[in-house]
């Protein structure tokens, strides 16, 4: 499949980058080169392949589930610049 200048000026606008004109017809290549690229790996075979996560078989460590004691509302308050009311305090946004 071949993108033309036209094709990569709507591309271009629709990511919302700025290309000038003069680098248009460079973009159009080197997206059809991706385009082509992704053909050719249309063309490979992957039946009885099964998605994998990694290239090397393993499991994410994980932490026990068990209930801890989370009452520390103080302590976490210590990092806040200004606490009111048990609650980080922020200044108001939104007129």
């Amino acid at each position: 499949m071949s993108i033309d200048i036209d094709t990569a000026r709507k591309v271009a606008k629709l990511a919302r980058i700025r290309v000038e004109e003069t680098a248009l017809p460079g973009l159009a290549r080197e997206l059809s080169g991706i385009l082509t690229f992704m053909e050719q790996l249309n063309e490979v075979d992957v039946s009885g392949v099964e998605p994998m996560v990694s290239v090397t078989p393993m499991r994410l460590p994980r932490r026990a589930d068990v209930v801890t004691d989370g009452n520390i509302q103080p302590q976490v308050l210590k990092n806040a610049p200004e606490a009111r009311e048990g609650f980080f305090a922020v200044p108001k946004v939104v007129e």
